[in-house]
C-alpha cells in the first residue's frame, strides 16, 4: 500500500512478464506490505516464476571439499578466522571424496554438483585438483558443475572454465553499505571484482546474498538491484543461521513471512533468473518453507556447509505436494 492506495500486485507481474522492470520503490513497497498481503504478492510472483521455469525445481547439493582455517573474518561464518564455533577442520578433499559425491548428488536427485572451499582463495594446487576432478565428472555423468572456491584471478577462472565448469557461484552477501560491518578483510568490490572474471571467462555467474544480517528495507532492494545488474544467472538467496561462536550469532532479525516478502520481491526485480533459497532455510521459513517454492524455483537439497538441512525426502515429498517437479539435469 503506497499513499493509501492498494496495489495490484497481479496486474503488475503482468506487466512484468510483458517486459516492464519494477523501480525501487516498487520493490521497497513489496517489502513493507503487511503480512496478510503475503499470499497475494507470492501468486504474484508465481505468475512470474510460471512463465520462465512453469512448475520445475531445480535441486542442488553442496560438498564442503575444504573446511574451516579461512583467514577471513567474515562475522558471519562459522569457518572464519575470528568463529569459535566447533566445526570439522580439514583440507582439500582427495579427488576420489569428490568423485564419491556425485552418486550422492545423484541419489537425491540433484541436477547440480557444487564443490566448495573455504578460505581467501584457491592456491594454484588447489585449482589444478579441482579441475581434475570437474574433468571426470563431466566425462562420466551429466551432472551440472558449480564451484565455489573464494576470489579469482583471470587465470584460474580460465583454467576452471576449461575443466568443464558450468557455474562459479560468489557472493555479494549484503549491501555495499553494509559490507564493513560484516568483514573487515576485503570489500564489496574485491567480490565484484571475481565476479567479472568469472564472467569474461565464459562461466555462468552465481551469486546471491545472506539476509538478515543487520542490512535496511533498503538495504535488501540494494541487493536486488546490484544483482539484476550485474546479469546473475543464479540467485542463492540465503536466510542467517546464527551460529553460536561467531559475531553474528545474535541476530534473529527475520520472520517467515519477511523471508516470503524479499523471495517475492526478488524475484519481481529478476524475473527470468534462477531464484535458489539456500542456507537458512529451514530454520527461518519454518513450516512455511513450501510457500517459498512459488517465487524461488530452486533449493539445495541435504546439508549446507557446516549446517544441517532437513533429509532429501522431505524436499522431495515437499515438491511433489506442490504439484511441482524435480527437474534433474539442467542448469
Amino acid at each position: 500500500m503506497k499513499n493509501g492506495i492498494v496495489r495490484n500486485w497481479l496486474e503488475l507481474a503482468e506487466q512484468v512478464n510483458q517486459g516492464y522492470e519494477i523501480s525501487y520503490d516498487e520493490a521497497l513497497e513489496i517489502l513493507r506490505e503487511p503480512d496478510y498481503r503475503v499470499l497475494e504478492l507470492l501468486s504474484a510472483a508465481f505468475i512470474i516464476r510460471r512463465k520462465y521455469f512453469g512448475t520445475k525445481m531445480k535441486l542442488n547439493m553442496i560438498v564442503n571439499a575444504k573446511s574451516g582455517m579461512c583467514p577471513e573474518d567474515c562475522f558471519y561464518c562459522s569457518q572464519s578466522a575470528i568463529s569459535t564455533a566447533s566445526i570439522e577442520k580439514y583440507p582439500l578433499l582427495s579427488k576420489e571424496v569428490i568423485l564419491a559425491g556425485v552418486q550422492e548428488a545423484q541419489r537425491r536427485k540433484a541436477g547440480t554438483y557444487c564443490i566448495v572451499m573455504s578460505g581467501r582463495r584457491p592456491s594454484n594446487r588447489e585449482i589444478e585438483e579441482v579441475a581434475d576432478a570437474v574433468r571426470e565428472i563431466r566425462a562420466t555423468s551429466d551432472l551440472k558443475i558449480c564451484c565455489c572456491l573464494g576470489f579469482l584471478s583471470p587465470e584460474h577462472a580460465s583454467k576452471l572454465a576449461d575443466a568443464g565448469v558450468h557455474r562459479y557461484n560468489h557472493n555479494l552477501n549484503t549491501s555495499r553499505e553494509n559490507y564493513e560491518n560484516i568483514c573487515s578483510t576485503h570489500t564489496y568490490s574485491d567480490r565484484l571484482d571475481t565476479v567479472g572474471h568469472v564472467k569474461s571467462a565464459g562461466i555462468s555467474p552465481c551469486s546471491g546474498v545472506i539476509f538478515g544480517m543487520g542490512e535496511t528495507e533498503e538495504g535488501r532492494v540494494d541487493m536486488a538491484f546490484a544483482l539484476k545488474a550485474l546479469d546473475a544467472d543464479s540467485i542463492p538467496c540465503n536466510f542467517l543461521n546464527p551460529i553460536e561462536g561467531t559475531p553474528l550469532s545474535d541476530y534473529h532479525e527475520l520472520t517467515p513471512n519477511m523471508c516470503l516478502k524479499i523471495l517475492a520481491m526478488m524475484r519481481f526485480v529478476n524475473p527470468s533468473k534462477e531464484i535458489r533459497i539456500a542456507g537458512g532455510r529451514e530454520m527461518n521459513l519454518r513450516h512455511l518453507q513450501p510457500l517459498g517454492l512459488y517465487a524461488a524455483n530452486s533449493i539445495f537439497v541435504g546439508d549446507y556447509l557446516t549446517t544441517e538441512g532437513q533429509v532429501p525426502e522431505a524436499d522431495w515429498n515437499m515438491i511433489q505436494d506442490l504439484g511441482f517437479e524435480i527437474e534433474e539435469s539442467a542448469l
